[in-house]
C-alpha cells in the first residue's frame, strides 16, 4: 500500500466536510496547533512577511524565502500545512517553479491570488486584479506542475471588491474549470455571500477567518 502523503490527507480531510485550520507564521506556533488537535494548519503569508521579517503584506518576500520559512513550519509537525503563496512570483513558468519548490519543501498545497503585482493585503482598499485569462493560465501551470497529485491548488480571487459579488463568482468557476482545487473568495462581507458563493462555486471554499477586515467573523459551525 503506498504511504499517505500529508496532501493526501488534506484531501481526505476536505473530503468529509469544515477543516479547522489556524493560521501561523512559524514552526513554534505550527506545533502549539498540532497539539491542541487540530488536523491541517494554515501558514499566512500576512504572519510571514509581519511576524518573521519585519514587513508588511505587500509581496516582498521571494520564493526562496517563502520556501524556506513555510518548509520548516511544514517539517516540524506531522499534519497537513498550505501556505499562502501570493500571485505565484510572476507569471505561468514562475508559478510552475513556485509549485515544484513548495512540494519539494514538503508543503500539502497553497492558493494563488488574481492580484496584480505587487499584492496588497486582501481586505485593504486600492488592489488591482490581473485578467481572468492571466489567472486560469497560471493555474493550470500549476496543476501541470505538480508531481503529487493531491497537492492541492486553491484559487483565490480578490474580486469581490472590484467586480462586486457575481463577478467573484464568475471568476471561480473559471478558475476550477482550468483544474483548481479549491477557491478563496477573499473579503465576502455578509453570512449571506458565503452561503450563495458556497451554492454556486460546487468546490471546497476556504474562509478566511481575520480580527479585521471586510468579513464577519464565522464559527465552524456556521
Amino acid at each position: 500500500m503506498t504511504e499517505q502523503t500529508k496532501a493526501s490527507k488534506l484531501r481526505h480531510l476536505f473530503a468529509q466536510g469544515i477543516v479547522a485550520m489556524p493560521g501561523v507564521p512559524n514552526a513554534s506556533m505550527a506545533r502549539q496547533v498540532e497539539r491542541a488537535g487540530f488536523e491541517a494548519v494554515y501558514i499566512s503569508g500576512a504572519g510571514l512577511a509581519n511576524c518573521t521579517a519585519g514587513l508588511p503584506d505587500v509581496g516582498l518576500l521571494t520564493l526562496n524565502e517563502v520556501t524556506t520559512l513555510a518548509g520548516f513550519i511544514a517539517k516540524a509537525v506531522k499534519i497537513p500545512a498550505i501556505v499562502d503563496a501570493d500571485t505565484g512570483f510572476g507569471g505561468a513558468e514562475n508559478v510552475g517553479r513556485t509549485i515544484y519548490e513548495l512540494e519539494r519543501a514538503g508543503l500539502a498545497g497553497c492558493h494563488l491570488e488574481d492580484q496584480e503585482f505587487p499584492k496588497r493585503c486582501g481586505h485593504l482598499a486600492g488592489k488591482r486584479l490581473v485578467g481572468t485569462d492571466e489567472m486560469t493560465a497560471k493555474i493550470r501551470a500549476a496543476v501541470a506542475a505538480k508531481r503529487d497529485r493531491d497537492f492541492l491548488v486553491i484559487a483565490r480571487t480578490d474580486s469581490r471588491a472590484m467586480e462586486n459579488f457575481d463577478g467573484a463568482v464568475k471568476r471561480a468557476n473559471a478558475y476550477v474549470q482550468a483544474g483548481a482545487d479549491a477557491i478563496f473568495p477573499e473579503a465576502l462581507q455578509t453570512t449571506e455571500e458565503f452561503r450563495d458563493f458556497a451554492k454556486k462555486v460546487k468546490v471546497p471554499l476556504l474562509a478566511n477567518m481575520t480580527e479585521f477586515g471586510k468579513s464577519p467573523s464565522l464559527s465552524a459551525a456556521e
